[in-house]
This record gives C-alpha cells, sequence and structure tokens, in this order.
C-alpha cells in the first residue's frame, strides 16, 4: 500500500471502513485489534431509560460528575464532564494551561496537534520543569509506559517551580486500579470514560483541575456539555463497582492470553497497561499486511514503521484466530 492509503490507519485506531476499502478480499466479518478500547462493554442495567426529548437535566449531570470524582478519589468541584477527552485536550489553552505544550512522545496524535513542541520519554528522567505545560499520558500510548505516582509528584513539583503546569491524559488509567493522579493546583488531569468502560460512542470524558480552571471549563461548554445518555449510562456504570473489580481482572487476563500468543510468533509485548500491547519488530509492515488480508486489523504508526500496537481480543475464538493468522504468514 502507498503511504497515502495507509494514512486512513495510521492517524487513529478503529478504522474498519478503511480497511474492508483497502482489503475487499479479506474474510468477514473484521476482526478490530487496533484500538486500546475494552472489547468486552459494560452494558446498561434492564430497566435504566433515557429520555432524550428534554434538555439533559442539570441536577442528574452534577450527580455524575460527582460519581465521578468519588471513583476518582478527589473533590467533586475538582471535576468537570467533557463530550470525550479528546476535545478537553484541544481546549488547554483556552483553559489556562500555560504555553507552549511540550509533549512526550510517542504518544497519542493529539498530543503531537496540541503540542508545539516534544520531548523524548528518558529527557524526563532528569526533568527540572520548565515554563508552558508539560503533557504525559500515564500509562502511555502506543507504548504502555507507566509512571509511579512518585515519579509524576517530581514531575508536578519540577513544574510548579517553574511557573508551569503539568496536564496528565490518564485516558487509560482505569484499568489500572490506584493509578489515578490528583497532583496540585498547576494539575490538570484528564480521564476517559470510553476506554475502560468499552463505549467510546457515549463520548464521555472529564477533566479533574482546580475549581478555577473547571469553572473556566463550564463557562466555554456551557449549561449541557454532554448528551442524556452519558449522563445516565455514565452514573450507572461508575456506581458499577462489582463490574469494574470484575473487569479489571478479566483484562489482566486477556492481556497475558495475548502475551503468550504473541510470544510463540517471536513477538515480545510491551506495556504496562493491559487494554493494548506494542510490539516492535523490523517485520511489522509484513504482520500487518498479513493480518489485514486475514481481516484482522491491528494499529501500524507512520513515524514508526518498526511498532504495531494490539488491541486485547474479547475472546478465545478471536485469539484463536489470531494465533492462526500469525502462523500462516
Amino acid at each position: 500500500m502507498t503511504q497515502a492509503q495507509m494514512a486512513a490507519l495510521t492517524h487513529h485506531g478503529g478504522r474498519i471502513d478503511a480497511a474492508k476499502a483497502l482489503f475487499p478480499n479479506a474474510p468477514m466479518p473484521w476482526l478490530d485489534l487496533s484500538t486500546g478500547i475494552n472489547p468486552v462493554p459494560w452494558t446498561p442495567p434492564e430497566g435504566l431509560e433515557v429520555d432524550a426529548a428534554p434538555l439533559p437535566d442539570r441536577t442528574a449531570l452534577a450527580r455524575l460528575e460527582s460519581l465521578a470524582a468519588a471513583y476518582f478519589g478527589v473533590a467533586a468541584e475538582r471535576v468537570a464532564a467533557v463530550p470525550g477527552s479528546e476535545m478537553a485536550l484541544r481546549l488547554l489553552p483556552l483553559l489556562g494551561a500555560s504555553q507552549p505544550i511540550v509533549a512526550v512522545r510517542p504518544s497519542y496524535g493529539t498530543h503531537g496537534a496540541v503540542a508545539s513542541q516534544r520531548v523524548d520519554h528518558d529527557a524526563l528522567d532528569d526533568w527540572a520543569g520548565q515554563a508552558g505545560s508539560l503533557l504525559i499520558a500515564n500509562p502511555n500510548n502506543p507504548d504502555g509506559v507507566h509512571r509511579t505516582p512518585e515519579q509524576l509528584a517530581r514531575l508536578a513539583a519540577g513544574q510548579a517551580r517553574a511557573g508551569g503546569w503539568l496536564v496528565l491524559d490518564e485516558a487509560f488509567a482505569d484499568a489500572m486500579p490506584g493509578n489515578g493522579f490528583d497532583g496540585g493546583e498547576r494539575v490538570v488531569v484528564l480521564r476517559s470514560f470510553g476506554k475502560f468502560f468499552g463505549l467510546a460512542g457515549v463520548r464521555l470524558g472529564f477533566v479533574v483541575a482546580a475549581p478555577e480552571v473547571v469553572a473556566r471549563l463550564r463557562d466555554l461548554l456551557g449549561d449541557w456539555p454532554v448528551s442524556a445518555h452519558a449522563i445516565a449510562w455514565g452514573s450507572a456504570a461508575y456506581a458499577d463497582r462489582a463490574w469494574i473489580a470484575a473487569t479489571r481482572i478479566a483484562l489482566v487476563e486477556r492481556a497475558a492470553a495475548l502475551d503468550a500468543v504473541l510470544a510463540r510468533h517471536g513477538l515480545t509485548a510491551r506495556g504496562a497497561c493491559p487494554l493494548f500491547r506494542m510490539v516492535e519488530t523490523p517485520e511489522a509492515g509484513v504482520i500487518f499486511q498479513r493480518l489485514a488480508a486475514a481481516g484482522i486489523l491491528v494499529r501500524p504508526f507512520a513515524d514508526a514503521p518498526e511498532r504495531l500496537r494490539f488491541g486485547v481480543p474479547a475472546a478465545a475464538a478471536e485469539l484463536e484466530r489470531l494465533d492462526e493468522a500469525l502462523r500462516h504468514g
């Protein structure tokens, strides 16, 4: 495939439409392993009805934010709902996060889009802080690098001393209990609902920040920032502690099973986050084409052709399909 054809598959995961167009003879149905979204989503309980006719209820929105705050372990006045954490990333300059925004690489494509500077991961080992905002994903995407609360506190303190900000994108943190970070007045934390709960289409996320930052965000988004469905489903999901606990266990087991399959084919999986694994191999392009021809989409990277990211399969049959496709390449 040409670089232009691949561009549709390297910008974001989940582009099954583009994969079908590029590989029209692949067997159906496609198996999408190109995202880090939980393949076994939370489902609303019977009887949970959503009235989408009126405007979303402000009291219900406040309850959602309170439930999310309790789940994150922060005060409710520090939490605001947004229609997806990606939008919050793009609003950072308007929220008061100082410029320039410096993003760690590799990371999300959106991080690169909103940042004017980039630094490598190893630059943070002796980071003393600088004016502007340091943008980090934790755990990181696509390599799954995870930083401890102690490491994050050191970075936050360095940024504060330099008059800067620390912005933490914790989109995948739900899969790793106890890893949320609330580090002070010059720290902004972004949380995603859709990845761990497997409901990316709900378009729900949260900003965790100082109350004045939250107030600025509310002014930008207005009285109805998220839909009635997002409010109802998000409230019920964050209250479903049994599902959350069971899912964290199940994801670790699925990730271990994926690691074992990849290892059988000489591929070493990297990453601490159980929602996805990254592989580095000079055969990445060949493996991508082989899997796509078998109707399996994984995530390639335009700026790192030696990398592939694998989402965790939902069931044993999907894992066997992946194993079979890797075996017969």
